[in-house]
C-alpha cells in the first residue's frame, strides 16, 4: 500500500476539479448548480468547505506521523459527511421539481471515498520493539 498517498493526492485534486463542474441543472429555474456556483438557490457554496478539507487532508497525509494519520481519519469523515449532505440536499426534489444530476456530484462523492480509502490505509513505518530475553 504504499501508493496511498498518491491516490490521496488524486483524489483531493479530482474533488477540488469536481466542485467547479456542475453538480444539478434545475429545469423549472434554469439554473445549474455547482460547488461554487449556487446560480441563484439558497445553497451557498459547498464547494469551498471542500477546498478546506482537501488542504487538510493533503498536509496530514504528507507528515509521516501516527498523530497527522490519526488526525486525517477525522478530516476524511467530516468531509466524507459533507460529500453525503451535498448530494442528498442538492439533488432533491422541492416542489414536484427534480433537479438533473450532472457528473461534477458524483465525481465529488467518488473523490471524497478515495480520500476515505487512501487515509484507511496509510504508508506508515511503525518502529519496532526489540524483547529481551
Amino acid at each position: 500500500m504504499r501508493y496511498m498517498k498518491w491516490i490521496g493526492l488524486a483524489a483531493a485534486i479530482m474533488l477540488v476539479v469536481s466542485c467547479f463542474i456542475p453538480w444539478v441543472f434545475v429545469e423549472g429555474k434554469s439554473i445549474t448548480i455547482s460547488g461554487v456556483d449556487s446560480g441563484g438557490s439558497a445553497y451557498g457554496k459547498p464547494g469551498y468547505f471542500h477546498f478546506v478539507l482537501a488542504a487538510f487532508f493533503l498536509a496530514f497525509n504528507f507528515i509521516p506521523r501516527v498523530w497527522a494519520k490519526r488526525t486525517n481519519f477525522l478530516i476524511v469523515a467530516l468531509n466524507i459527511a459533507w460529500a453525503i449532505r451535498n448530494y442528498f440536499i442538492i439533488s432533491a426534489c422541492y416542489a414536484g421539481d427534480c433537479p438533473e444530476k450532472k457528473a461534477g456530484i458524483f465525481l465529488m462523492l467518488l473523490a471524497s471515498l478515495l480520500m476515505l480509502v487512501a487515509a484507511l490505509f496509510p504508508d506508515i513505518k511503525l518502529k519496532e520493539k526489540k524483547i529481551d530475553g
